[in-house]
């Protein structure tokens, strides 16, 4: 974005956007209609319900609440005043949750619309505001990225800045075009300096060798060099952490959690795409870790209630919908199983999005992400866990990333495994893949 006229432009056009998306979109804005009975038999299971949709409406759902976290974040920052306009609602005792939490929004939020950014503009409703938006993004990165900007992001001081700067370049990783190519040169070295930046911020011993990997695979694909050993460590300790049918432990150790989806096989299977083909052992790692998200979403997709409703196990809970991000990420890459069709990932992803992002209370009146799960629940929050930490809800929005004529919108809908076993289908066995390490 050029000048500050262009700016205003963008986002005079927002209201005109957003109402005709509104007007696209036949749903309530509660998702109450996901829990009420009398809907189509089909979607009825042992009392509980959902109401069947179209592609045309989900999608039009979905973007109607991928604008809700991208407003107010995006203009907030390409104005260069979300330090002093963003709440930061933390946990009680933890007072240092505002040195990390820009970064951390602006990152989450990122990794999960940029697909739906990388689209591109069109004549519809939708691909006007989908360029706004990524237009929007593009300004925000420029002033999270400007040493001289009041908006300049930690990316180096404490620990946290190393995740966030991964989920940054996972989101250039992911929409190469409209968040990177398109990025003036200046802002394209300021980001690269940021990135370099968290280099010397030592990954524990766990998930975040593959931030690490992450920030240094980007910087690679876009030719500012890489740090070999930071970004194969991430892959070689993960490769050795495999437990079985599917999973990775989170460090030596299996952990009951979703974050085989929030960070590992998302972050896995897309630093390999870009480095698989350098040895024969890289390729042959990149080939399982393909065939165990595609387990993985055969498992997430199994997880998911008619109501969109899911076990509520491990940490870091209220990053929401996001705990599906394997499931989304397989239908993204075309790399669902072949029991699961894609009408029946965006039934089911649909749901969770629904009934995790419009329970009351989700936002607070200036339209920012409050913590919890089904509603403002911030006891639900771990102690780093703030208000940027949230928007990791945006990595269940991947499809996004597909156009309306794809499969997965396309379809109509499907019944969901949990959907077709308890309403009495006879389905074959659910089994383990063979998959050594």
């Amino acid at each position: 974005m050029k000048t500050r006229r262009e700016f205003l432009r963008l986002s005079a056009s927002s209201a005109l956007a957003a109402t005709a998306l509104r007007a696209a979109d036949p749903l309530p804005a509660s998702s109450a209609s996901l829990t009420t009975t009398g809907g189509t038999p089909a979607g009825v299971v042992s009392g509980v319900a959902r109401t069947v949709t179209s592609g045309v409406s989900d999608r039009a759902a979905w973007v109607r609440l991928a604008q809700k976290l991208a407003s107010p974040l995006l203009p907030t920052l390409a104005e260069r005043r979300l330090k002093a306009s963003m709440p930061v609602e933390a946990a009680p005792r933890t007072k240092d949750r505002p040195t990390y939490t820009h970064l951390e929004a602006l990152g989450r939020a990122l990794c999960g619309l940029a697909p739906w950014f990388e689209l591109g503009a069109d004549a519809t409703a939708e691909g006007t505001e989908r360029a706004r938006l990524a237009a929007l993004a593009r300004t925000a990165i420029d002033a999270a990225t400007d040493p001289q900007s009041p908006d300049f992001l930690n990316f180096s001081k404490g620990a946290q800045p190393l995740v966030d700067a991964a989920f940054l370049a996972q989101a250039m990783l992911r929409a190469p075009t409209e968040l990177w190519q398109k990025l003036d040169s200046r802002v394209q070295q300021n980001a690269i300096a940021a990135l370099k930046s968290s280099r010397p911020i030592k990954p524990g011993e766990n998930n975040w060798k593959l931030f690490a990997t992450t920030v240094e695979v980007f910087l690679h694909r876009v030719g500012a060099g890489r740090d070999d050993a930071r970004l194969l460590e991430g892959i070689n300790k993960h490769a050795a952490w495999y437990v079985g049918d599917g999973m990775y432990g989170d460090g030596p150790e299996f952990h009951w959690d979703y974050y085989n989806s929030f960070v590992i096989q998302p972050m896995l299977v897309e630093a390999l795409d870009v480095v698989g083909e350098e040895t024969p052992e890289l390729k042959s790692f990149r080939d399982k870790s393909r065939a165990r998200l595609t387990r993985y979403a055969a498992i997430q997709e199994r997880l998911i209630a008619p109501d969109g409703t899911y076990p509520i196990v491990g940490r870091s809970i209220t990053y929401r919908c996001g705990a599906f991000q394997g499931l989304a990420l397989a239908a993204l890459r075309h790399q669902l199983p072949t029991e699961v069709t894609p009408a029946q990932a965006r039934v089911a992803l649909t749901a969770v999005i629904r009934r995790t992002l419009e329970a009351p209370g989700t936002f607070d009146a200036s339209g920012w992400l409050r913590i919890g799960l089904a509603g403002a629940q911030p006891g639900l929050g771990e102690n780093y866990i703030s208000t940027g930490s949230l928007y990791l809800c945006s990595a269940a929005f991947l499809p996004l990333g597909l156009p309306p004529t794809d499969p997965f919108w396309s379809e109509a809908p499907a019944k969901t495994t949990w959907e077709k076993v308890w309403s009495g289908e006879n389905l074959p066995a659910d089994h383990a893949i063979k998959s050594p390490r």
